[in-house]
């Protein structure tokens, strides 16, 4: 099967990405240039990318006699791709989570056709994630045939280029002179060159190390304005997980922020340890969030160690948050929130507390699409939600998000599988009936026609049905009743009735 097949397993982004990734030699250089300019917009596309290579898939045989094999889909590209990946990788792995790289690595290492160059870039960056003993990069027979092409560059005046460079693996190669064969050999070709070449050939000669040395440049160019770049704002682990640590720790995330964020840390960290009431210069000390940059932000919301603070001093932080002089960005928001609240509301087991209820309120309020970019996708996508998260989702839903946000939500719903917990969102959006187009609600019933059967017992499933056959009864077209009627059939709940004398009158 040809690779493009498998691009439509990447989304838009990836896609740009990956294919700046096998434009040949230079795919790294395209990839940095490109990488830095979505990172802006769109900082866990890497993450994304890497998990997507990840993926089991099925090879198709070329002939019948072949048998199917599941492999990783990043094994099926073509090896130039794969060596500039870990070329690139190799440059940007402080922004990834360890986890991300190793899980690469450990896929890769599955390609029985990865060949050396890709198997000693591997180990190169094995070595840089600090997962991989001392060794070397590449194999005996490789270091045998460096060792010999090095003795060819040996000047007369003793180690020098790639002989100076290997100098360390020769102390046993006993004397580094070249042989007399080599010298004639060396003369020869010199004489040849200075006898057959005219002018326009020695010309050409001397242009091509011009070249090559201006697209190094640029290579280097790219690459020192990454680690640059890298240096000043390292980023965190954008996964939740509590498995997936970030690169660094916090004391050389503390080294990278600029002087006066690292005074605000320690004001802010005095603030919240404080047990008197905030005054307006505690108030104040919030307005660094507004001179960070979107890296900054997270680096400082890990120093202070937001998703473990305490919630009783949630509701006077985010009325600091709140001020009229803080005025956030959508990216700022977003990231502040989640460090804030995901781990917390995750983690209920029990129905939300005050402190946390009307933290979660007042910025759902100011900031409703951040809100649900930060908290409530997270939590529909996770498979262990209850009625507490449904619950502090529900209240959300009624008291700060309007129509808009509502509808956004909905359509979240749409990309996770649905539980028990989630019909209690969904009907709590439907039940508050917002203003819903014709194309969301024929998404809707496709949904329902979809994952419909696994609740033929629910009640919860059977009244979001009875409050759709009701309130969207105008929206209910011929198309959408073969599939609304399919979901009925099915039903076992004492629901049933209702609900196909609701349909009746639709169809009337």
């Amino acid at each position: 099967m040809e690779t493009g097949h498998y691009f439509t397993k990447f989304d838009g982004p990836s896609k740009l990405l990956i294919r700046s990734l096998v434009c040949g030699p230079f795919g790294v250089y395209k990839s940095l240039t490109l990488f830095q300019r979505q990172q802006r917009t769109n900082p866990g596309l890497l993450l994304n990318l890497i998990k997507t290579l990840c993926r089991d898939e099925v090879s198709s045989p070329e002939t019948k006699t072949q048998p199917l094999t599941i492999k990783p889909l990043v094994c099926f590209f073509p090896t130039l791709f794969k060596q500039n990946l870990l070329t690139f990788i190799s440059l940007v792995h402080q922004l990834l989570p360890r986890t991300a790289v190793q899980d690469l690595l450990v896929c890769l290492s599955q390609d029985p056709d990865r060949g050396p160059w890709v198997s000693a870039l591997m180990r190169q960056l094995e070595r840089a994630i600090g997962v991989h003993s001392e060794g070397p990069l590449c194999t005996p027979a490789c270091s045998q045939r460096l060792k010999q092409l090095s003795l060819r560059v040996v000047g007369p005046g003793g180690a020098r280029g790639w002989a100076h460079c290997f100098g360390g693996h020769l102390k046993d190669s006993g004397n580094c002179s070249p042989s007399p064969e080599q010298e004639t050999q060396k003369k020869r070709k010199s004489s040849q060159i200075s006898l057959d070449s005219d002018g326009e050939d020695t010309e050409q000669q001397s242009k091509r190390p011009k070249v090559d040395a201006c697209r190094m440049e640029c290579i280097d160019a790219a690459e020192q304005s990454v680690k640059g770049e890298l240096s000043e704002s390292l980023v965190a682990s954008e996964g939740t997980d509590k498995n997936i640590h970030p690169a660094t720790d916090s004391g050389s995330q503390y080294s990278f922020l600029p002087q006066h964020i690292k005074n605000s840390v320690l004001q802010i960290k005095e603030v919240l340890e404080s047990e008197t009431d905030w005054d307006q210069s505690s108030i104040d000390v919030f307005k660094v969030l507004n001179e960070c940059d979107p890296v900054q932000v997270e680096m400082l919301c890990n120093l202070l160690s937001l998703p473990d603070l305490n919630e009783q001093v949630l509701p006077k932080l985010c009325s600091s948050i709140l001020a009229p002089s803080h005025d956030l960005s959508y990216v700022t928001a977003t990231k502040f929130i989640k460090s804030l609240l995901l781990k917390k509301v995750l983690s209920l087991s029990e129905p939300a507390s005050r402190c946390l209820v009307t933290a979660a309120t007042s910025l759902c309020g100011c900031y409703p699409r951040p809100m649900c970019q930060a908290v409530f996708l997270p939590v529909l996508e996770e498979k262990n939600i209850g009625n507490p998260h449904s619950e502090l989702l529900n209240r959300l839903i009624e008291n700060c998000l309007d129509s808009h946000y509502r509808l956004l939500v909905l359509q979240m719903t749409f990309k996770v599988v649905w539980n028990e917990a989630v019909l209690s969102v969904i009907h709590s959006v439907l039940d508050s009936k917002p203003d819903i187009s014709e194309e969301l609600f024929a998404q809707f019933t496709e949904q329902l026609l979809r994952q419909g059967p696994q609740f033929t017992k629910s009640v919860k499933f059977a009244k979001m049905m009875l409050t759709v056959l009701t309130k969207y009864s105008t929206s209910v077209t011929a198309a959408h009743q073969q599939s609304l009627q399919s979901c009925l059939v099915l039903n076992e709940t004492f629901l049933k009735k209702s609900l196909q004398a609701a349909l009746k009158r639709i169809t009337k």
